[in-house]
């Protein structure tokens, strides 16, 4: 058997029920998955995501609403940019392709927001198609089991990428079944730093494990700080406008933080991002939800 082999039938027995990998879930419900679950783990994504999907089954669904609503919508999943990708990404849907999310790759890559890694997921877990679809996890086990390193490098390669074609089974459907698998196997057996080895498939052909070389000292990557970043001050002032019904003067939000500069940076970062409208400098809304024409300057 192949590695692909392996891999499907330790899957056909091991995967977690997912809701976007039900057979009924449609190309926009994985494109809202692969959005969501980017820097965001699977236990806050599915409450999220069901609740997307309730309110907007539908690109048209989504485009026919303002930005805010996306932001609002979004509520806690963290970068929040991402909301209003998706949502610009379901205006181009409906401009470009009638509403319909396309199956070809190239259209696909050429969405908002939608990068190499978004694209082939969606072309591969949503038509079936032969597309190397590499992600941490993915990079992780190819790098275990073929190339006998304890981790991969810190950004996806071409070369990753070819590594990766280079196990997938010719027929497109198989192929597909075999990336979802590979990238699972990396998710909950060939983790980080704590790797299952006595459950995973590759157990006794696995090049790392045969080395005996141990893991790394130390995560392989630097943990992000959110207490007291920047980050956490815009998610504080997000959170005050999501839950407003009209502008918010600035004497609201100057109550969220007490560092005046610090403050006064993230809520700039959120008008220079997008996320945030302001009149003149006083008062503030979600994107969207200012009346057309009275939108200030910072």
């Amino acid at each position: 058997m192949t590695l692909a082999d392996e891999v499907i039938s330790w899957y056909d027995v091991n995967a977690r029920d997912l809701p976007w990998r039900q057979p009924e879930t449609t190309p926009w419900g994985v494109l809202v998955s692969e959005v969501m679950l980017q820097q965001t783990p699977v236990v806050r994504v599915e409450p999220a995501w069901r609740s997307w999907m309730t309110r907007w089954p539908t690109p048209a669904a989504l485009a026919a609403d303002p930005q805010s609503e996306a932001i609002r919508m979004w509520g806690r999943l963290g970068y929040p940019r991402r909301a209003m990708r998706l949502h610009a990404c379901a205006l181009a849907i409906v401009e470009r392709h009638g509403g319909r999310v396309p199956d070809d790759l190239d259209q696909l890559l050429a969405l908002p927001g939608v990068g190499t890694y978004t694209g082939r997921a969606v072309a591969t877990f949503a038509y079936g198609q032969r597309h190397p679809v590499v992600d941490t996890n993915v990079r992780r086990v190819v790098s275990r089991v073929v190339e006998g390193k304890p981790d991969a490098g810190p950004a996806t390669t071409a070369a990753d990428l070819v590594a990766m074609e280079e196990l997938l089974p010719e027929e497109p459907a198989r192929a597909a079944r075999a990336s979802i698998a590979f990238m699972e196997l990396g998710a909950i057996v060939c983790t980080a730093r704590a790797p299952k080895c006595v459950d995973c498939p590759f157990h006794a052909v696995c090049a790392w494990r045969l080395t005996g070389e141990p893991l790394p000292e130390g995560p392989s990557r630097k943990p992000q700080r959110y207490a007291g970043t920047d980050r956490q001050v815009r998610g504080l002032l997000l959170e005050v406008l999501r839950h407003a019904t009209g502008p918010v003067p600035r004497q609201r939000l100057d109550l969220v933080w007490n560092d005046e500069v610090q403050r006064a940076r993230a809520l700039s970062g959120l008008v220079e991002d997008g996320l945030v409208e302001s009149f003149g400098s006083e008062e503030f809304v979600l994107a969207g939800d200012a009346p057309k024409g009275e939108v200030q300057p910072l």
